[in-house]
């Protein structure tokens, strides 16, 4: 089994956060959002990852690839970084990898977290990771048939389905995805500017592959500021629902008190302070008479006489003032 990441996207929605860190590297409850994506998909496949290969931009930082290659050996898996040179369109974005593209694969999308309960049908050609939504009309969606996709449809102005696509597919056999879209590009076949994952995906089922849908229980975006501030609050939720302990030992408290859920890394202070609920504060951090809530926060920063909820703040970051709901990128100061 093969996993195929396509991040190359520059996540400007999540600006000013993503000017010094791509987005799928922003940490959620202590974790970048591909590892917990990674982690994730190895949990549902319940097979053996052989590789991991990830598909970056151009102006990513130098030591981007080196992070990434550490994810995919903590899986027990060989990392591999593509760089995709210019942004036309999510089956571009996947033969970058191309490399990587034969046997058994999953592509997943960076900008998505998800839970799921369900197991890959062998006799299946791919599966398609769906969840119901309220508007299909923003989303691709899947048509079904006795539980076989029957159409792909890319932001419906009609009612269609509202099983969305999250960007989540797994493969039967990569290299006839990877032929798929090299005939695509080979024949300039795009739609609305880019060459696109469903065309490919509508070709191999006009062709008798079939495709099952792979419904998911939540699916939980990384977009902009207020989504990514909820998702790290569902992550924590989940988390506190499966026992695990996301505070660590060494925190000092001097009269402060932490409500779960929460993630607290290392060498954390607090002083005169409640964190949570639903907060991660990331390591080296030290809080002074705050009060904080439903709130993303990263490392080494410096808070102090703050009531914060539903902020998000970069790393090395001193904050003392009257804002609540804020969103500062990497070093910055507001006094």
């Amino acid at each position: 089994m093969k996993i195929i990441v396509p991040m190359a996207g520059i996540g400007s929605r999540l600006r000013p956060h993503t000017l010094t860190i791509p987005k799928p590297l922003t940490k959620i409850a202590g974790k970048p959002i591909v590892q917990r994506l990674v982690e994730d998909i190895v949990k549902v496949v319940k097979q053996s990852v052989e590789e991991i290969a990830f598909v970056i931009g151009p102006t990513f930082p130098k030591d981007t690839e080196e992070k990434l290659i550490e994810i995919a050996k903590s899986l027990g898996a060989k990392g591999s970084v593509f760089i995709q040179d210019e942004a036309l369109g999510t089956a571009h974005a996947i033969q970058c990898a191309k490399d990587a593209l034969n046997g058994p694969c999953v592509v997943a999308f960076a900008d998505t977290l998800f839970k799921a309960d369900f197991k890959i049908d062998e006799n299946a050609d791919g599966s398609v990771w769906v969840k119901q939504v309220d508007n299909p009309s923003a989303y691709g969606v899947v048509k079904l048939k006795d539980n076989i996709i029957t159409d792909f449809v890319e932001k419906p102005t009609e009612f269609v389905s509202n099983l969305a696509i999250i960007g989540i597919y797994y493969f039967k056999k990569g290299e006839i995805l990877r032929d798929e879209i090299q005939y695509l590009l080979d024949h300039d076949i795009k739609e609305k500017g880019e060459y696109q994952l469903t065309n490919a995906l509508e070709n191999m089922k006009q062709k008798g592959l079939k495709f099952v849908p792979g419904e998911v229980s939540a699916w939980m975006d990384c977009g902009n500021k207020e989504i990514t501030v909820e998702t790290n609050k569902r992550v924590l939720q989940f988390a506190h629902m499966e026992g695990e302990n996301l505070v660590s030992p060494d925190v000092v408290l001097e009269n402060s008190k932490i409500v779960e859920p929460c993630y607290i890394g290392k060498n954390v202070i607090l002083k005169d302070t409640v964190i949570g609920p639903n907060v991660s504060l990331g390591e080296g951090s030290e809080v002074i008479d705050s009060a904080i809530s439903n709130s993303l926060i990263q490392s080494n920063v410096l808070i102090k006489n703050a009531s914060l909820d539903h902020a998000m703040i970069g790393n090395h970051v001193h904050f003392d003032g009257d804002f609540t709901s804020v969103s500062l990128g990497d070093y910055s100061i507001l006094n």
